[in-house]
């Protein structure tokens, strides 16, 4: 079976790579002629851990192009992997996936094809898409093309295990066209490939639930996933708030409150709140489409709420104990929106960066992986670079932890701190677990620390400031 995947975003490179992978010829599709190259040439647009080796492995079955009359007649299935931004009033922009429809309309064949929705679309575009392919393909014939929702559950830093060991496939179509889909996935559904070496399956893992819908629902169901996740991390930061009222320990609670199977511990943590390019997209697409309707969704309404409040509350924790930001310097560690990424869409940090800048503050900044990408992508934003996180650190007045990644989490922070002009941490992911031994002030999320024994040090004489 021949697959060609449009878009070759972070769903789209995933999705051609593992198919390759599992033996299938791919060609992938995208009207980036410069990317198209880069990948012919072996170089990945994005980060993710592994794919790197995976594409090395999958190479021999991979082929890329950006002419659709290329990828377009010979293929199977043709997997849509095109953005889908939030447009201003929350619903979806779906210029590009109209454009990427129409083009492969204009290229069908006559014979029997797959079109695949990977792309997180509103409730009730296959059926738009199957319109639209009845108005502009010149050999359409009913009997011959189907459309199948088939949304991802990746996550960023994780897709490749996502991808290869999921723990549900969700099809949504006719049954001759999901029936197809069964073939097509028959390698993940049975489990009878040979794992990669570097993303050995799990242990304990046998296969994957397979769940067949209507159109519509498979399309509901991936804006229902997102948007309980969502959900999750904002209950988290609401009582977190609380916490720190009370003299309570939000890793304490959650901890507590997780054992509950019903409930489990993970989208629970407390922080700086979601980013990324799904969760604030979806749940904002979920409000507008009841809005449609006429349908109000104030849970919903206060999850987005609540996520806004959080990138605010961190610059009042710095606030707090300097006072004017003003002709302070400020470092702020990670720029992705998530550890084992590149990816900046919605990111915290973009938000911190505007407003400590827009308070008078210099900002200096380090990520491991995406500040290479922060240079075209940010470049309404005014900040130094920092060639490590303990470069960002010198002379600063305050820190804020940004982004969770691992080097963060192992560094010494007592002898970190040491270079710092004064020492106010804001770890806006809760990061920090070990008690601190220098004089310093750290705030955390949900986590009320006494200040009495912390101090900045400009504070202290100046034959105690290191010691």
């Amino acid at each position: 079976m021949n697959v060609t995947i449009v878009g070759t975003g972070y769903v789209g490179l995933g999705t051609a790579i593992m198919l390759a992978y599992l033996g299938y010829q791919v060609t992938g599709l995208d009207y980036d002629e410069e990317k198209i190259q880069g990948l012919r040439d072996g170089i990945l647009p994005i980060y993710e851990p592994g794919l790197a080796e995976l594409l090395t492995a999958a190479s021999p079955n991979l082929h890329w192009t950006s002419r659709y009359e290329d990828a377009i007649p010979q293929a199977d299935f043709i997997f849509v992997c095109v953005g889908t931004p939030p447009l201003p009033d929350g619903h979806p922009n779906l210029a590009y996936l109209e454009s990427a429809v129409r083009s492969i309309a204009q290229h069908l064949d006559g014979k029997p094809q797959i079109i695949v929705n990977k792309s997180t679309v509103p409730i009730g575009t296959g059926d738009w898409v199957m319109r639209t392919l009845e108005e502009h393909a010149a050999l359409y014939a009913t009997s011959h093309y189907e459309v199948v929702s088939n949304p991802e559950f990746l996550r960023e830093g994780t897709a490749l295990g996502d991808s290869l060991y999921p723990d549900r496939i969700v099809l949504g179509g006719s049954g001759w066209a999901t029936e197809r889909m069964r073939a097509l996935y028959a390698p993940l559904i049975e489990q009878n490939f040979e794992a990669p070496a570097h993303v050995p399956r799990p242990r304990g893992y046998e296969r994957p639930a397979l769940v067949e819908t209507t159109l519509t629902s498979a399309e509901m169901i991936k804006y229902s996933a997102n948007a309980f996740l969502a959900l999750k991390i904002s209950y988290a930061n609401e009582i977190a708030g609380l916490c720190e009222c009370v003299g309570a320990d939000i890793h304490e609670v959650t901890a507590g409150i997780g054992l509950d199977h019903r409930i489990g511990t993970r989208f629970l943590a407390a922080g700086a709140g979601w980013g990324g390019s799904c969760f604030g997209k979806d749940t904002s697409a979920l409000i507008s489409t009841g809005q449609d309707y006429g349908y109000n969704m104030p849970i919903l309404r206060a999850a987005m709420s609540v996520n806004a409040r959080q990138r605010s509350l961190v610059i009042e924790k710095l606030q707090k104990h300097l006072r004017l930001l003003k002709g302070k310097r400020v470092a702020v560690l990670g720029m992705a929106f998530k550890p084992d990424t590149d990816d900046l869409r919605d990111a915290p940090a973009h938000d911190f960066i505007a407003r400590l800048c827009q308070l008078g503050a210099t900002v200096v900044a380090y990520d491991p992986v995406a500040m290479p990408r922060a240079r075209t992508e940010w470049g309404d934003l005014h900040y130094l670079e920092a060639t490590s996180a303990h470069a960002a650190l010198e002379g600063a007045d305050a820190v804020i932890v940004a982004t969770e990644w691992a080097e963060f989490r192992s560094m010494n922070w007592n002898e970190a701190l040491c270079v710092m002009r004064n020492r106010v941490i804001v770890d806006a992911r809760n990061i920090i677990r070990e008690p601190l031994t220098v004089p310093a002030i750290l705030e955390q999320i949900g986590r009320d620390h006494p200040h009495s024994s912390f101090l900045p040090a400009s504070a202290l004489p100046a034959d105690k400031v290191g010691a």
